[in-house]
């Protein structure tokens, strides 16, 4: 079955689902990196500014959105000023497993699917769940001189992203 927009789970209610032990068939995370740059200390010792990607609303990240706003938002920052100028950090881990009850909705599928019998569903995939608003989702430590090209990476990111986003940026505290 093809891969069901962002939308469809955007929002959530009840607990999430997140027992691995419990769930057979659990999909793993599809992040390799969560640190990306210059992650030793003394190359980040350099930067003064933060850039931070925060969410505006609740809800559900799918994971291989937030894949694809972390390979974006990289390689935009590594093409404009090399990898050793800058540190990414994706601030979120995508531990919900999301379900979903499959339905067939073609002539004869009446034969193959059980309707709301067992309806409990079936891993799909991962999402991150936003819980409360200004929760920070990913940042980038950069020199003040870079400020914009951080800005074009996370607006960039914000695009693949499925809940509203705004780019705020800091001074970093040493």
């Amino acid at each position: 079955m093809p891969l069901r927009p962002g939308r469809c789970y955007r929002h959530f209610s009840g607990p999430p689902y997140t027992r691995l032990e419990y769930i057979h068939g659990a999909p793993y995370v599809q992040i390799p990196k969560f640190d990306m740059g210059a992650t030793s200390h003394v190359q980040r010792s350099k930067f003064d500014t933060v850039v931070k990607l925060v969410a505006e609303e609740i809800g559900q990240i799918r994971a291989n959105a937030l894949e694809a706003a972390r390979q974006m938002a990289f390689k935009y920052l590594n093409r404009k000023i090399g990898e050793e100028n800058f540190y990414l950090r994706l601030n979120v881990y995508p531990f919900h497993v999301l379900r979903e009850n499959k339905m067939l909705a073609m002539a004869g599928a009446d034969r193959l699917q059980e309707g709301m019998r067992l309806a409990f569903g079936s891993p799909v995939g991962r999402a991150v769940r936003i819980e409360k608003s200004g929760t920070v989702i990913m940042y980038v430590e950069i020199e003040e001189k870079n400020i914009e090209d951080a800005k074009e990476a996370l607006r960039r990111a914000k695009s693949k992203l499925s809940i509203p986003c705004r780019i705020v940026i800091e001074k970093k505290k040493f």
